[in-house]
Formats: C-alpha cells, structure tokens, sequence
C-alpha cells in the first residue's frame, strides 16, 4: 500500500535536500533534477527515493540547555562556599 505524501513530507524532504547540497554532496543539476521529483511525488516512497542514497540527517542535539544548568549549579556551589566561610 503506498501512503500519500503531504505538503509537510515534500518540505522536509526538500529541506534535506537543499542541506546536502550546501554540503556539497550534490551539485546544483542534481539537487534541481531531486527537487522536481519532490515536487511531482504522490506518495512517501516517492519522496524516500530523491535522499536513500545520501545520509540519513541526524538533528545535533541543542547543549545549550545543560550548559546553563551547569553554570547555575556551579554558582549555587560558589554562593554556599561563601556563605560557609562567612559563617564559621
């Protein structure tokens, strides 16, 4: 059974397209031969086929966050040695 593609399904696809060839594993022909199969792809299978043959994109996880709490728990350590030698 073939499931149909959607608007979203064609825009990430094109997304992935558009970052392999900013990192130059496609070059422009190719990335405008992919992008008009996008555009025309009725189903997923479609869609899966213009990327099976270039690497799978994998989201670099965002270290903001854990950066932040470090500092936080780090000044909270700072503050209570302070606080511990003022006290005694």
């Amino acid at each position: 059974m073939q499931v149909r593609a959607s608007d979203a399904d064609r825009e990430r696809t094109m997304d992935a397209l558009r970052e392999h060839t900013a990192a130059g594993r496609l070059t422009l022909d190719e990335f405008a031969d992919r992008a008009a199969v996008v555009v025309e792809a009725r189903t997923l299978d479609e869609l899966r086929a213009t990327v099976a043959d270039l690497p799978r994109h994998e989201p670099t996880p965002d270290t903001r966050p854990l950066v932040v709490a470090f500092c936080v728990a780090l000044a909270v350590v700072i503050l209570f040695a302070v606080l511990y030698s003022l006290a005694r």
